[in-house]
């Protein structure tokens, strides 16, 4: 009992002194964390922007990672729900799992879109808590670094004053990229496209743009032939724009009915490195509003 009471006591101690370590399931949270953590913090990024972060295998050097970890920073609302919790429990690290300071799930701060009516496994790959790409939407990663800089003050109070001064600052910065995104981005509002996945709602939602179809019937459901087929005959009278995909789909379908419908196959960068000059946020976005913007009306 002793042994116990002793070990929640340090749970709520804060970390020892050193660099942070931070483990990002997700390259844009690895973005976030280094513009409110600094250069002095440790960060290690699970996946990247050509692996689909719905299923990652459990390596040993992410198991390692997790277990040196002092802040875990992941997505949530189920992404990683088939291997998360996995690399949780065969770390054995108390001050990353559920409940504790050190676990920072992004998608808890901001209104989920695309909530089901009805949880059945027939529908595809549904998520109970929402649609979980939230990233594509600037104010949403306004919101989730509000949180996560109260979040490094929690686990590490004695740098508290220098997370307050990069959240600042990165508000700043992001407030006023944002400002010229939505100038720059207002023609695209009613822009028609077709979705592989529907990794881009939020993007979509931020910008008015209208997702007419998606190529997968069911989410996480890879189209079958007649599916692509009965895309072609619905499509055709008036074509989308572009047809759009992630880094990390297989551009096969895409393809076809690009060739099918005429219209160009798109594939923007989804997340932090997920095509060139995307190496931090600002250029994530810099770059998938070009890609739009480029594209005919």
């Amino acid at each position: 009992m002793k042994f116990r009471f002793l070990s929640g006591l340090l749970l709520l101690l804060p970390i020892s002194a050193g660099a942070l370590e931070i483990f990002a399931c997700e390259p844009e949270w690895g973005s976030l964390a280094r513009e409110l953590a600094g250069d002095d913090a440790s960060i290690t990024v699970a996946t990247t922007a050509f692996q689909d972060p719905h299923r990652l295998e459990a390596k040993p050097s992410l198991i390692a990672a997790i277990r040196n970890a002092d802040l875990l920073i992941c997505t949530g609302a189920d992404l990683e729900v088939g291997w998360l919790p996995l690399l949780l429990r065969r770390s054995g690290n108390a001050l990353v799992r559920p409940g504790q300071p050190g676990y920072f799930l992004a998608a808890d701060f901001v209104r989920k879109l695309e909530l089901p009516d009805r949880l059945d496994r027939a529908e595809g790959d549904i998520h109970p808590q929402g649609n979980p790409h939230v990233h594509l939407n600037p104010h949403n990663i306004e919101r989730i670094a509000k949180a996560l800089a109260e979040r490094l003050a929690q686990i590490d109070p004695a740098r508290s004053a220098d997370y307050q001064s990069m959240q600042s600052d990165f508000l700043i910065r992001w407030e006023s990229a944002t400002t010229d995104w939505e100038s720059a981005a207002v023609n695209l509002a009613g822009l028609r496209l077709v979705s592989h996945h529907r990794g881009f709602t939020y993007l979509a939602d931020w910008l008015h743009l209208d997702i007419v179809a998606d190529i997968e019937p069911k989410p996480g459901i890879p189209p079958s032939a007649s599916h692509l087929a009965g895309l072609v005959e619905q499509l055709a009278p008036n074509p989308p724009a572009a047809i759009i995909r992630t880094p990390y789909t297989d551009a096969k379908a895409s393809l076809w009915l690009s060739d099918k419908l005429g219209v160009p196959a798109l594939e923007l960068p989804y997340t932090v490195g997920g095509g060139d000059d995307t190496n931090d946020l600002f250029r994530l976005y810099d770059k998938t509003l070009k890609l739009l913007g480029d594209l005919p009306k």
